[in-house]
């Protein structure tokens, strides 16, 4: 492990919560339930570019697991962690094929979050028509993965400096 690395994975870490926590606050006037901004999706796809996928990985695995206790309970870190399981992993083997652009791997991501979210919802209920949601899901996926995949790269490019 590099020493000098664990300075950035406590701050990373710190600024994923917040950037959660922060989420939290923002009123999104969506009727469809489970649509967020994922703001810090910012913070672990800038990780992913800036230091490696392992380190972004441990550090989206921390975020959600304390957030998921801190603001929203076990059910809330269920389907956190489904979504942010699936979404890491399709982000993760994206960009490693080089094919795709940031945006387009934060695309993915927020696209398969939602996944991963209804697949877990469908099982909890045990009632596949929560699969109705998808559609819609999808659609925010898509906007809020431009979005953010925007903004990561745009940080990105001061933190290179």
């Amino acid at each position: 492990m590099d020493h000098k690395k664990i300075p950035y994975y406590g701050l990373f870490a710190a600024l994923a919560i917040l950037m959660g926590y922060v989420e939290m606050l923002i009123p999104i006037p969506v009727l469809i339930p489970g649509v967020k901004l994922g703001l810090a999706n910012v913070i672990i796809i800038i990780m992913m570019y800036f230091m490696d996928t392992k380190s972004a990985f441990f550090v989206s695995l921390i975020r959600v697991i304390l957030s998921g206790l801190l603001f929203a309970g076990f059910a809330g870190l269920l389907y956190s962690l489904a979504g942010a399981l699936l979404s890491f992993a399709v982000m993760a083997l994206l960009k490693k094929t080089g094919k795709f652009s940031i945006v387009g791997v934060s695309i993915a991501g927020g696209i398969f979050h939602n996944v991963g979210q209804i697949i877990v919802a469908a099982l909890a209920v045990e009632n596949v028509r929560m699969a109705y949601y998808l559609p819609f899901l999808l659609v925010s996926g898509v906007v809020t993965g431009i979005f953010i995949g925007i903004v990561a790269k745009t940080a990105l490019g001061y933190l290179k400096r």
